[in-house]
């Protein structure tokens, strides 16, 4: 056993010396002309390149696996008995030489998860209750734990700011390097940087339980898991090697050429259809991950490819989750002092409408926190009523307005109408007896989102769908600005599921994109399902993708990545088992040896490698606007 492992650490080692060998033999024959010396080079570079081949073989014997390293060492056997010490040499070391080479390859694929590792901390400054601080292993820091965090410093943990502020860098978690303002209150995610500032975070998750953790569990866990593909392959080899064994015979037989056989074995070997599927998903997965998009294995990849059917969640999906004044009449003289007169009697009030109304008047810089309210009542099922700074303000609906005995003329009902006929919600402002505001509100569309539903369709998205809960009237206004093929909308969870079911019956492949919390069972029913939004267990532990970044352009390079990944892979087949024909042809028609086959072998396996590594740079990295806030999740309708 000991041995075994010795080989295994030194196998490159064993490939280096075995090159060595090789050259001495030719300067011994072509330089001194000594034969004898060319024989004995060539005999010990073959028996110390066998030696880890053969250790392989064994292996896979034991657990009743009939190898590729069980044919090559077969051949060098054969090559043995009837002396061809130069075929046995080369067949070795070119063997020898593409598992480095391949591993090598492999090795840099799965850069972005070791990039991922090395970024996650190992150590947090432990903030006592004193007011002290010690820096402890990351491992001794528990939920409740409070740890301090400076500027240049990485989070440690999962938790909530209780104190400071900074920008901090979230792209090991979302894909997007902009930064991300964070203050008291503000959940951070472990493995963020924090570019300036001193936050003091209480710990919520620890260790492998932080949203850091499960991303690089989950895309291990998908490099290792195999496509469709993959375990084609793998059952395909398993018959192909005993059958290059027994054609190796039938040819022995038939032409009673050792050599002839022996060949056989060697050129037969699968080596470029076994490796060319998984780097290919190796490599597409990486991408993915680089971008803040985690793709759950290969079977995701290739299920993913064939989709025609995405259906989206409406809110927080296609739109942002977040009501923003859309819409303004104006029916008065002195907009200015209207709209800061609105912003005051909304701050008395604490409806989601009136937030947005602030939030729009705080954006066109009026003061308006600083107006005297006298006087203010709230009015149940209508709005409120306040005096403000000398002004009768009422804010609120029409019937406010009727209550009061002021009457909308013919235009202002026709433009009240019209903002409501979008799906916005109404906000009403009326100063002194007179019609001053009617405002519309609404929940705010993605700004990308049109043009990234064509590059779907552009890249084989047959059919777009939106499923909402939200009013009909709202789905077909945000719809018509987004150009969605289908709506239907006042839906439950439930009846989501339901309509993804009859997609699916009618023969399409679906694939649901929601927020990952109330779209959970549609997100489990549809083929993939894709969870827009960073840093919640529902959204990586349901979906079959997460799109970290919550952006429709990572959507876009998730759905082009896997049907290039899958392409590819298609590709490294058809050049596997092109180029094994190729050389059994050439072994019958006498242009094709032992050596020269197993270079050309050995070359098929690089090209396929090679093929699959152009997937670790594919595709641009999506952009996105720059986040300036929290980075939550949006409740979906």
């Amino acid at each position: 056993m000991k041995f075994q492992h010795f080989i295994q650490d030194h196998q490159n080692h064993i490939t280096l010396i075995s090159a060595i060998l090789i050259v001495a033999a030719y300067l011994s024959q072509f330089g001194l002309h000594n034969q004898f010396g060319y024989t004995i080079a060539m005999m010990l570079a073959s028996i110390i390149a066998a030696i880890p081949i053969m250790i392989h073989a064994y292996q896979a014997l034991r657990v009743k696996v009939i190898s590729i390293e069980l044919l090559v060492s077969i051949a060098v056997i054969g090559a043995f008995i009837i002396g061809e010490y130069n075929e046995s040499a080369i067949v070795t070391f070119l063997f020898l030489f593409g598992s480095y080479l391949e591993q090598r390859t492999l090795a840099k694929t799965r850069d972005s998860i070791k990039l991922l590792t090395e970024m996650a901390p190992a150590t947090a400054q432990l903030l006592h209750a004193d007011g002290t601080t010690e820096e402890v292993d990351l491992d001794d820091v528990d939920k409740g734990d409070n740890v301090l965090v400076k500027t240049g410093g990485t989070i440690p943990v999962d938790g909530t700011i209780i104190e400071g502020s900074g920008y901090l860098n979230e792209a090991v978690i979302t894909g997007e390097s902009a930064p991300v303002t964070k203050q008291p209150g503000d959940t951070v995610f472990s493995g963020s940087e924090l570019s300036n500032g001193t936050l003091t975070v209480e710990a919520t998750k620890v260790g492998d339980d932080t949203t850091f953790g499960k991303i690089i569990e989950l895309v291990e866990d998908a490099q290792d898991t195999k496509s469709k593909t993959e375990s084609f392959i793998d059952r395909f080899a398993q018959y192909y090697t005993p059958a290059v064994l027994v054609i190796a015979l039938i040819v022995y037989l038939a032409t009673q050429s050792f050599t002839t056989a022996i060949t056989v074995l060697v050129l037969g070997c699968p080596g470029a259809l076994v490796i060319g599927a998984p780097v290919a998903n190796v490599a597409g997965i990486g991408n993915g991950a680089k971008r803040g998009i985690l793709l759950k294995g290969g079977a995701v990849m290739d299920d993913f490819s064939k989709i025609d059917t995405f259906m989206f969640d409406k809110t927080g999906t296609l739109t942002t989750g977040n009501t923003a004044v859309t819409q303004v009449k104006s029916y008065t003289d002195n907009e200015t002092t209207a709209f800061a007169l609105l912003a005051r009697v909304e701050q008395l009030s604490d409806h989601p409408l009136g937030k947005a109304v602030i939030d729009h008047v705080t954006e066109m810089t009026l003061p308006f926190s600083t107006m005297t309210v006298t006087e203010n009542s709230t009015v149940k099922g209508q709005g409120l009523i306040a005096d403000v700074d000398g002004h009768h303000v009422l804010v609120g609906n029409k019937a406010l307005l009727t209550a009061n005995q002021i009457t909308l003329t013919p235009t202002q009902e026709t433009d009240l109408a019209s903002i409501q006929n979008t799906g916005s919600s109404v906000v009403i402002e009326a100063i002194d007896g007179q019609l001053a505001l009617i405002v519309g509100v609404a929940d705010v569309v993605r700004p990308e989102v049109k043009a990234q539903l064509q590059a779907l369709r552009d890249h084989g998205a047959k059919h777009l769908v939106m499923l909402t809960g939200d009013n009909q009237a709202t789905a077909n206004a945000v719809a018509a600005q987004i150009g969605i093929d289908e709506i239907h909308a006042e839906l439950l969870p439930e009846q989501k599921v339901a309509a993804i079911k009859t997609a699916q019956a009618a023969g399409h492949h679906v694939a649901f994109v929601g927020d990952g919390i109330n779209d959970s069972p549609a997100i489990a029913t549809a083929d993939i399902g894709i969870a827009m939004g960073s840093g919640t267990d529902v959204a990586i532990e349901t979906s079959d993708v997460v799109l970290m970044q919550s952006s429709f352009q990572a959507l876009v390079h998730a759905f082009a990545l896997a049907k290039k990944t899958v392409r590819v892979t298609k590709e490294n087949i058809v050049i596997a088992i092109g180029v094994v024909i190729f050389l059994l042809i050439g072994l019958i028609i006498g242009f094709i040896y032992m050596a020269s086959g197993m270079f050309v072998h050995e070359a098929s396996i690089l090209v396929v490698i090679f093929n699959a590594m152009r997937l670790i740079n594919y595709g641009k990295l999506p952009t996105s606007p720059a986040i300036t806030g929290k980075t939550t999740m949006a409740h979906s309708n």
